[in-house]
């Protein structure tokens, strides 16, 4: 995530943590003053952040007699304590929170946090939101949040190394593979695009752009398909890319996503896949005007392989006292006027068709975002198994044994999918 990824932005998409325990709801209640209190994730640098938040505060306490709101910072990484803790004594719990929507599936079991479902859609911005980072915030059929940003990836490249080289853009997944080689042929100190074993979420577009999916659903129960024949296309023609023609395994391969963005804000790459949050660390870095963002190709010409959207939600605790005071600042700080300040502040993409369209329009750096939200994402299996998968490195195992020739790919993917199926029971 940005920040969740973002994690960063960095996720910034979140990376799913380890399993919580279900514990008591608790019993809210709509209390009409007092202190409202709010958990948001700590950042690198939270001064433009916190600076947006302040500002949001006043204007909420303006507009609410007698109530005070209390923000504590999460250090994401020991977010999964701090929650759990909620989770286990409502008491502790704060009224909002900030969370990762790979999260959301494990925590929704837990009952903790209420369903704003039929809020969301009687406010009237909640009409703006975009329907697939909607369906982020769900789990079980009901809404746990306000989709406060999201984060999708994209194709960044050097525009400087293009021009020298005489290539263009690719328009396909597979002229993409052509072109890092090129690249890589006539610069050798360069990667030809610089990802990496442990990418997942630049791995899964090309799983989904070859008709692959990562499991099925069947009621409860989810079933592991990254062995199909699509999904195994689509994960060997990534893996093809951690190549000593292309980015060597002996350094690619551990590569994560934020490695493979450094690799190429710090010019060791001629491409690389990123998201809109990692602006800022490419603008700080060698290549500053020197590159260009387009959509990841699919698998035809003039398609767009589909993106893993990642991002944030706002959510209120059943147990808080103060629901309606809580649901009020949850919809100032994700309406338009403060998603666009947070937009300005951070790079954290809007989650209002209005405000991305607005802002687009001005910032041709976020139209292919914008073009790759509008052509449909895709997300991870809405389970609490997900954080397990996750977490084991499944998936990154599977990609680094397939480009460093460890195992052929229907092995490793069948032993990616067994281990897949044992998380989801």
């Amino acid at each position: 995530m940005k920040r969740a990824l973002t994690a960063g932005a960095a996720l910034f998409l979140l990376a799913g943590c380890a399993p919580v325990q279900s514990g008591p709801a608790g019993a809210g209640g709509d209390e009409k003053t007092g202190t409202v209190r709010v958990w948001l994730f700590d950042e690198a640098n939270r001064a433009p952040k916190e600076a947006v938040v302040a500002e949001a505060i006043a204007e909420y306490k303006a507009a609410h007699a007698n109530v005070d709101v209390d923000v504590q910072w999460v250090p994401i990484a020991s977010r999964a304590d701090k929650f759990a803790g909620a989770f286990n004594d409502p008491a502790s719990a704060p009224d909002v929170a900030e969370f990762g929507n790979t999260d959301l599936a494990g925590y929704a079991t837990t009952g903790a946090f209420a369903d704003l479902g039929a809020e969301l859609t009687a406010w009237p911005e909640g009409k703006g939101l975009i329907p697939s980072v909607l369906d982020t915030a769900k789990s079980g059929g009901k809404t746990y949040g306000l989709p406060w940003f999201t984060g999708i990836r994209a194709l960044y490249y050097r525009t400087d190394v293009f021009t020298e080289l005489g290539l263009k853009p690719p328009t396909t997944l597979a002229e993409l593979t052509d072109t890092a080689r090129r690249i890589r042929a006539a610069k050798p100190d360069l990667y030809g695009i610089a990802v990496g074993g442990k990418f997942t979420y630049a791995m899964l577009p090309y799983l989904w752009a070859n008709g692959g999916e990562l499991a099925k659903q069947d009621g409860a129960t989810w079933t592991s398909t990254v062995n199909s024949d699509q999904a195994k296309e689509g994960i060997t023609r990534y893996a093809e890319l951690i190549h000593d023609d292309i980015c060597p395994p002996a350094q690619c391969a551990d590569f994560t996503g934020t490695q493979s963005v450094t690799a190429f804000a710090g010019g060791k790459a001629g491409m690389t896949i990123g998201g809109d949050f990692n602006r800022k660390a490419v603008e700080q870095g060698a290549v500053k005007d020197k590159y260009a963002v387009v959509p990841l190709p699919g698998t035809r010409t003039g398609s767009i392989a589909p993106a893993f959207a990642g991002g944030n939600l706002l959510g209120v605790f059943n147990a808080s006292k103060r629901h309606g005071l809580a649901l009020d600042f949850v919809k100032l700080l994700g309406s338009a006027k403060y998603q666009e300040k947070m937009y300005a502040a951070m790079g954290n993409l809007p989650t209002l068709a209005g405000v991305q369209q607005r802002l687009a329009a001005n910032d041709p750096f976020l139209r292919p975002f914008v073009e790759t939200l509008k052509a449909g994402t895709k997300f991870v299996p809405s389970t609490p198994a997900w954080s397990k998968i996750d977490s084991q490195n499944i998936l990154p195992t599977a990609v680094q044994q397939i480009a460093t020739g460890a195992k052929d790919p229907s092995a490793a993917l069948a032993d990616a999918a067994a281990a897949m199926d044992k998380a989801f029971k």
